[in-house]
């Protein structure tokens, strides 16, 4: 039976679940190597924005089943869900996962439960296996070596939850689990079974990997395909979203709306790991990556050409995050383009972002500055919309009239008022 759960990582992931455990009966032990987001949880305040998740935190903390530190402690399961990003020629840095392995390595003792929930390259899980074997050659953590009464189990569960309605589809989606081995997938199959309502699917380690990775590049191979009729039709004089609404209508016709490129630590990360573990063999995957990593610079480039039109320019960002509705900037697209419209020093640039309080220091360096929506539009002579945030909805449009509107959403198509461009 589990007590008491370990999370390693307390971020988008490792926070709501860490949470959500501790209110549904486990004790939990939190570990984050940042000082301050650890001071902060301690105190019933959350460090991301997500809906509901401080209320959860507070009630976590005040509870008494969820507290946090810099150390792991003694579990009966231990979760790791660290950052699993790319370096730069696209090879998987698994750096991250690695320390979070060896750093509980001290507190595990038999019958212990290592998950890794962090998305991962084919074959991590038994990586993982294999440095934790080597880093305690006194535990049978070995699929093959079959003393129960010494055995740690290691299985691979991937998060599946899109950020704005991570509490609730902790416990709603389906969980696919996979294993070193089948005594190692049933036991995190209890674990799971204790708190998830969705389906449990269980598989071996290498399968559960390969389905994270394939359900992330199936979307993003489809966001490529709408960003690349973005482009034929920016070349040709058509509109984009007109022709979408229009081809859509067909009953086997699901075409996605493009934007200004892919972000977010798993769609514009994972597809990646895919083509490093077979270049040969994923050439659509590799594509759909090198398509979607084009956008941002051509929408830096189509704002460039507008603006220097204009004598010293003053252009209004709509949003920085990599989706609509969080807080969240990670591989977002739209951050990179204003920082590299920063760089090119075309004009004043104005960034509006609801979600968030502070800019990011490489913008701030830059001269960028966060302002609210309405004193942005309207000082604005060029209005560039990345992110369609509800936020932006009140917008007047009759603000918009005599400005250079750059729509990279079609959030304003409907509107017969506004020039759109991009």
């Amino acid at each position: 039976m589990v007590n008491k759960v370990c999370v390693i990582g307390l971020g988008y992931i490792g926070l709501p679940t860490a949470s959500l455990l501790a209110i549904k009966g486990f004790d939990v032990h939190g570990v984050d190597v940042n000082r301050q987001t650890i001071d902060l949880i301690n105190q019933g305040e959350v460090h991301i924005v997500e809906p509901d998740l401080d209320i959860m935190v507070k009630a976590a903390v005040q509870s008494g089943r969820l507290h946090v530190s810099e150390e792991p402690e003694e579990a009966d399961v231990f979760i790791l869900a660290v950052p699993t990003p790319f370096q730069e020629n696209q090879k998987p840095d698994l750096s991250y996962v690695k320390q979070a392995v060896l750093a509980v390595v001290p507190y595990l003792r038999p019958g212990n439960i290592v998950i890794l929930e962090s998305t991962s390259p084919v074959g991590t899980t038994e990586t993982a296996t294999e440095w934790l074997m080597e880093a305690r050659t006194d535990l049978s953590v070995s699929g093959l070596v079959h003393q129960a009464s010494r055995r740690i189990y290691v299985a691979h569960c991937p998060e599946r939850v899109m950020p704005g309605q991570i509490l609730r589809e902790l416990v709603e989606n389906d969980r696919i689990i996979g294993g070193i081995d089948l005594e190692s997938t049933q036991r995190a199959v209890a674990f799971y079974r204790q708190f998830v309502s969705g389906k449990i699917l269980e598989t071996n380690a290498k399968t559960a990997e390969m389905a994270k990775l394939a359900e992330n590049s199936f979307r993003d191979v489809n966001i490529a395909f709408a960003n690349e009729l973005s482009l034929i039709c920016d070349h040709l004089g058509i509109n984009v979203w007109e022709l979408i609404r229009l081809a859509n209508h067909h009953p086997r016709v699901n075409i996605l709306q493009p934007g200004p490129g892919v972000g977010g630590h798993c769609i514009a990360v994972d597809p990646w790991f895919l083509v490093d573990a077979a270049p040969e063999q994923a050439k659509l995957i590799h594509t759909a990556r090198v398509v979607n990593d084009f956008k941002p610079g051509y929408v830096v480039e189509k704002v460039a050409e507008r603006a220097k039109r204009l004598k010293s320019p003053i252009i209004a960002c709509l949003g920085l995050s990599f989706k609509a509705n969080i807080d969240d900037l990670r591989e977002s697209p739209a951050a990179a383009i204003v920082e590299h419209l920063s760089k090119l020093e075309i004009g004043t640039l104005l960034a509006v972002e609801p979600h968030i309080r502070v800019l990011p220091e490489s913008l701030q360096q830059a001269g960028v500055q966060l302002m609210e929506i309405e004193e942005a539009v309207r000082k604005a002579d060029i209005v560039l919309l990345l992110v369609n945030h509800d936020a932006f909805y009140p917008i007047d449009r009759n603000l918009l009239q005599e400005k250079i509107v750059m729509d990279t959403r079609g959030f304003f198509s409907e509107s017969p008022r506004v020039q759109v461009g991009v």
